[in-house]
Order: C-alpha cells, then sequence, then structure tokens
C-alpha cells in the first residue's frame, strides 16, 4: 500500500507539486481519528472484561466436569444460563458499540477526505485547460486519487487504528512487566542444606497486608529435630500462617524467626526452599504421567528409584501395577487416554512429592481435609511411619490426628496457649482438652 500511494504522490508532484502537498492532507484527519479509534476500542475491551470474566465463570461452572453432580441435584442449570446470557450480552454490547463508534469516526473521516480528494483533483484542472496535461492523464490521476482515498479510508485507517490500539496494550503490558519480583522467586532449591537442629519463633507478630488484625502476636516456641509436631488451634487461628513465614511467603513480620540460631531473613531464597517441603490443604492435582507428577517434588531431578521409593512409602504400589503403562501413565482426564484417581490417591501422591524432595522438615498443612475420618487416620498414621526420627510439622484441626504427635502446640489469639503431649494437655483440663471432648463427643 505503501508503494502504491508513493506512485500516485509522484505522479501528482510531476504534474502539479503543489497537488501532492494537498493529496497529503488526505493522511491527517484519517491518522488522527484511526489513532483515537483504537484507544477507545482497548479502552471498551477493559471496559468489559469483567463482565467477560463473569460470563467465563458461568460456563464453567456449566460445562465443568467437577460441577456435575452439584448441577443435577441443583438444577440451577437456567438460572446460570440466565445469568451468563446476561453477561454475554453485557460486554458483547460494550463491544458492538464501540465498534460502531469507531466506524460511524472512519466514515466521517471518509467524507472529509472524500472533499480534500476533490479539491485535489480540482488542482488538476488548471494545467489540463493549459494543455500541460491531457484528458486521458487528468482521467487517471483523478481515478487513482479516489481510489487512494477508498484504501486510506478503510485499509490504512484499520491497520493504524489496530496499531493503536496494539499501543494501549503494550503499555499495560510494559507497566505489568516492571512490577517487582520477588528475590529469588525463580531460584532452584538449594543442592544441599545442612539439617536444622532447632526452629525457634521469638515474639513473632503478623498481620496480613492490607488489613491491621494480627494472626500472630508476640508468638514464641521452639521446634527441635527429629520430632513430630502438631499445631492445633480454631479456623482462622494462625496455624496455616506459621507455615507460610517459615517458608519464606510472606516477610513483613515483625519478631525473629531463627534456625538453628540464625535469623530467617538471612537464609537465601534456594536455602529456604531446599529446607521444607509441604503439602497443603489445596495441594495441586498435576494432570501428567505419575512418574512427573511425584517426580517434581526434586526439580533438580528425581531418580526412578527415587520415585518408586516414594511410591511404596506412601503404598501406591499395587494402584500402579494396575494402570496401563505403570508410572508413565498420565493422571486426570485432560487427556483421553488419562486415569482419575480418587481423592486418597491424589492425597498419597502429594505426600510422595514431599519424599523425593530430600527436604529435612516437612509440613502437612490439613491435607487430609477433604477426607474422611478413616481415611484420615490411615494417611496420618502411615506418614508418622514414613517420618520417624524426621522432623515433622502437622497442622490441624481434628484433635484425633494430633495425638500422633510427640508434642502439640495450642495455638489461640495469635499465640502458644498450651503445649505438651497428647496425654499432659488433657491431664491440665486446658482449652485443648475441651476441644478435644468437644470432638469427641461427636463419635459417642
Amino acid at each position: 500500500m505503501l508503494i502504491h500511494v508513493g506512485l500516485i504522490l509522484s505522479a501528482l508532484a510531476f504534474q502539479v507539486w503543489w497537488s501532492a502537498l494537498a493529496a497529503t492532507l488526505i493522511f491527517i484527519p484519517l491518522f488522527c481519528m484511526a489513532v483515537k479509534a483504537g484507544r477507545s476500542v482497548y479502552e471498551t475491551s477493559r471496559a468489559a472484561e469483567k463482565h467477560t470474566r463473569r460470563a467465563q465463570f458461568f460456563q464453567e461452572v456449566l460445562t465443568g466436569r467437577e460441577n456435575v453432580e452439584e448441577r443435577a441435584l441443583f438444577s440451577y442449570t437456567k438460572e446460570l444460563n440466565r445469568r451468563w446470557y446476561e453477561r454475554y450480552k453485557t460486554a458483547y454490547g460494550i463491544h458492538f458499540k464501540a465498534e460502531s463508534l469507531r466506524i460511524m469516526k472512519m466514515k466521517s473521516g471518509s467524507l472529509v477526505t472524500v472533499l480534500i480528494s476533490a479539491m485535489v483533483v480540482g488542482t488538476l484542472l488548471v494545467p489540463l485547460r493549459a494543455g500541460t496535461v491531457s484528458i486521458g492523464m487528468f482521467i487517471g490521476l483523478a481515478t487513482a486519487v479516489f481510489g487512494l482515498v477508498q484504501d486510506m479510508s478503510w485499509e490504512l485507517a484499520y491497520i493504524v487504528s489496530e496499531l493503536s490500539r496494539y499501543r494501549e496494550y503494550m503499555q499495560d503490558f510494559t507497566a505489568f512487566s516492571r512490577l517487582s519480583e520477588a528475590p529469588g522467586a525463580l531460584e532452584l532449591p538449594a543442592e544441599q542444606i545442612q539439617k536444622p537442629s532447632c526452629i525457634e519463633f521469638k515474639g513473632v507478630s503478623f498481620a496480613y497486608p492490607g488489613t491491621d488484625r494480627l494472626i500472630l502476636n508476640q508468638m514464641s516456641f521452639r521446634l527441635e529435630e527429629g520430632k513430630q509436631y502438631a499445631f492445633v488451634g480454631a479456623n482462622g487461628a494462625g496455624k496455616t500462617t506459621i507455615t507460610k513465614l517459615l517458608t519464606g511467603l510472606y516477610d513483613t513480620y515483625s519478631g525473629e524467626i531463627l534456625i538453628d540460631g540464625k535469623n530467617l531473613r538471612d537464609f537465601s531464597p534456594a536455602e529456604r526452599k531446599a529446607m521444607f517441603s509441604v503439602v497443603y490443604q489445596d495441594f495441586a492435582r498435576y494432570e501428567i504421567p505419575m512418574k512427573d507428577c511425584i517426580g517434581i517434588g526434586n526439580v533438580r531431578g528425581a531418580s526412578v528409584k527415587e520415585i518408586w521409593q516414594a511410591v511404596h512409602l506412601v503404598e501406591l504400589d499395587s494402584m500402579v501395577d494396575q494402570l496401563p503403562e505403570g508410572l508413565d501413565t498420565a493422571l486426570g482426564r485432560t487427556r483421553t487416554d488419562g486415569v482419575d484417581l480418587s481423592g486418597g490417591q491424589w492425597q498419597r501422591i502429594a505426600i510422595a512429592r514431599t519424599l523425593v524432595s530430600h527436604a529435612p522438615i516437612h509440613i502437612l498443612d490439613e491435607p487430609t481435609a477433604a477426607l474422611d475420618p478413616v481415611a484420615e487416620s490411615a494417611v496420618y498414621e502411615m506418614y508418622q511411619k514414613i517420618s520417624e526420627g524426621k522432623s515433622t510439622i502437622y497442622i490441624t484441626h481434628r484433635l484425633g490426628a494430633a495425638r500422633l504427635a510427640d508434642e502439640i502446640l495450642v495455638i489461640a489469639d495469635g499465640k502458644v496457649c498450651e503445649c505438651g503431649s497428647h496425654e499432659s494437655l488433657m491431664e491440665k483440663e486446658g482449652l485443648y482438652a475441651g476441644m478435644y471432648k468437644s470432638q469427641k463427643a461427636w463419635y459417642e
């Protein structure tokens, strides 16, 4: 197109130089309108995004596999379909209005350029009357000028509009890419880490960003190497927060967290990653081959032998033997040849990931919350055997599992209010004893 425009302007300049200059005026209104239209379309797409995302959420609920049972039970399909349509219609309406305005602006710009084109053609009448331009040349140049207007009114204007839209996008993308990254976020765990003999919280206080409520308030406790500890307490007491501080997910706390007397902040991210292995309540279910699903617990590379050892420890040998391709079998339903697992099997695979990590400290943060009491008890008893002699932290609100720990720490009001074995805490008749009896009553 640029070559085409250049040839036409050159031909005009050869005949009447100032007619070519006048022809360039065609670019100005179209360019300005196209830039403004592109910016408007991008801003509109951002305004419609919240409705689009909501519509996508409703679509996922209506079509997602994990919602099949509740869709059938509650019969909410018709209502959610109505809400999906409303959101979709709103988002579509916003986009349609923006595109309509862009087309109207382009058309109004075309009218201006047609007038300018007529003026340019009019300038050729002077040399035509003087005989310096033939009638054939005049018709050819006039046709070329009006053709140029047609091309620029739509094709060139559209290109400039799209470039303007992408420019707005790149500005936002650049601002996003400049967001600060947590130091060491992409570092791999250290290859070697010394096994800690002691972890100590000294007067640690913490509130989540954007809030003033202290989740931990002058909390102090001490954990020794080779013991199994259970943190118990009501929901929101701060049990999971302790693990987040230990693993470095949050650093905005006051007080001291010491590992063998060394401040936790003095450890590199790579050292912290190598020190702790965690199974969270909402652990991930990676729908990839089972070998990789377990092996990613050690991103530096877990051997097949180590993976088989982990499989054996979590008692999944028989399940693997029944899989069509053994450890190479894809898990989940993402692939047509994938095999879905039960909740307990996914749970054991998550635990197997911690075993191949070689981390000296293992943390189980209520990973069995979705299991029934019998299955949960089996998982904790299994893990107790696996972790015998290793430093282990259990986070749980089911006190039956806490009995397996060497020491129980009861969290309340942001502090450790009680500490001891199950037997000693029951003798104290304190908060733990009350919680335990309350839970026990449900099974009597």
